[in-house]
């Protein structure tokens, strides 16, 4: 399915901008496009990348390879308990205590995200408040260590069998708690680019690093995995995998379910993977405003920005009309953005112009409403988690 400007901008004809859109028609073809390659394992979907319980509730009912939610916040995975959602697994330790009691409210319970002793008490004192017993993940730490570098991300310190047998013996000790499986994220795998333009050398060194780690991270996460088992505790899921590294984490016979979230809106860093491509689903549009020069336009907000480590590559990316592009000592900005244009595509004072986020759900921070575009038609508005919750 391909997109031009005069598409969305007669869908949104008349729309006060700027807005933020979905089109649920490449949303539907991204998200079986993930299960395609997720292989046959369930694909757990990941909320971060996602922050619209509309879409959430379409991507789990109208693709049935997708099952369960992983969490980022603790208020989250509240509301959408709320909500009616099930099987919530919290992609990240929580350690306040309030927090902690209405995670582990019965009779339906979040899993709870832990990496060390501290964390396994502070879940079995909640989970004694509540009068339940509350299922843990044990958080494995997959990166892995090269001569002078760290190539993945500091996450948690367990890294070894030993460390995980460690913290599961401390989690049969409570008796409040129970270990229900196992995570280990490879960051390095699928969430590093590794086709981005204009780098060829530095994408070569990043294939290279990427193929040197699938050895030693399916390595480490069979072994706890094994170790685990050996030693008596009942592991019912191991999590694996991103958006970025289907194809070698469904590879890996421990794991038993995948995670994805980002593949389904596609945003602009994703455009930088050599091993696949996915539709951009989700886009803002915001309108021109003054027009300093020839093949010049300014346009009203559009400063974006993702996290991380600050850089160009977190920048919004200038969409349609195809050939845009933002100046360079400018940027994108909080009140107003200038692009460099000189395409056939006209644009007046007041029209849109299409930006694609650098990340998936943090689009939706900016904006109360998604509009969900089908068949070249607004066909409804629903609340981002901003506009659900603020």
């Amino acid at each position: 399915m391909t997109r031009d400007h005069a598409y969305y901008t007669r869908a949104l004809e008349g729309r006060r901008l700027p807005l933020a859109f979905a089109d649920v028609d490449l949303l539907g073809e991204n998200a079986a496009a993930l299960v395609r390659r997720a292989g046959g394992r369930p694909v757990r979907l990941a909320t971060k990348s996602v922050r619209c319980v509309a879409l959430l509730r379409r991507v789990l009912d109208g693709h049935p390879g997708f099952q369960g939610l992983m969490c980022f916040s603790a208020d989250e995975a509240v509301r959408l308990r709320e909500r009616g959602f099930t099987d919530l697994l919290m992609g990240y330790p929580i350690v306040d205590p309030e927090a902690l009691a209405e995670l582990c409210r019965p009779p339906s319970p979040v899993t709870l995200m832990v990496d060390c002793q501290e964390h396994v008490a502070l879940a079995a004192k909640a989970a004694r408040r509540q009068g339940t017993r509350v299922p843990l993940c044990l958080d494995v730490d997959l990166s892995v260590d090269l001569p002078g570098l760290r190539f993945g991300v500091h996450r948690s310190p367990v890294r070894t069998p030993e460390d995980a047998l460690a913290v599961a013996r401390s989690i049969a000790a409570e008796g409040d708690v129970f270990l229900a499986g196992v995570m280990g994220y490879e960051a390095q795998l699928a969430g590093v680019p590794d086709a981005a333009p204009h780098a060829r050398a530095k994408n070569l060194a990043i294939r290279a690093l990427k193929r040197a780690s699938v050895g030693p991270v399916r390595t480490r996460r069979q072994a706890v995995v094994a170790a685990l088992k050996d030693a008596g505790f009942p592991v019912r899921f191991v999590n694996g995998g991103g958006t970025g590294s289907l194809e070698t984490t469904r590879e890996d016979s421990s794991v038993t379910e995948l995670t994805a979230g980002s593949g389904l809106y596609s945003p602009a860093l994703f455009d930088g993977y050599r091993g696949f491509h996915h539709l951009p689903a989700v886009a803002f549009a915001i309108p021109v405003t003054r027009r300093p020069g020839p093949g010049l336009f300014t346009l009203q907000g559009g400063g974006y920005v993702a996290s991380g480590a600050a850089g160009a590559d977190k920048l919004p990316v200038p969409y349609l009309p195809e050939g845009a592009k933002l100046l360079p000592l400018e940027g994108a900005g909080e009140v107003q953005t200038p692009i460099a244009y000189t395409g056939p595509v006209p644009l007046p004072l007041g029209a849109p112009v299409f930006f694609r986020h650098a990340k998936a759900g943090e689009i939706c921070e900016h904006f109360r409403t998604l509009l969900l575009i089908s068949e070249g038609r607004v066909v409804d508005e629903v609340p981002t988690y901003r506009g659900d919750w603020g």
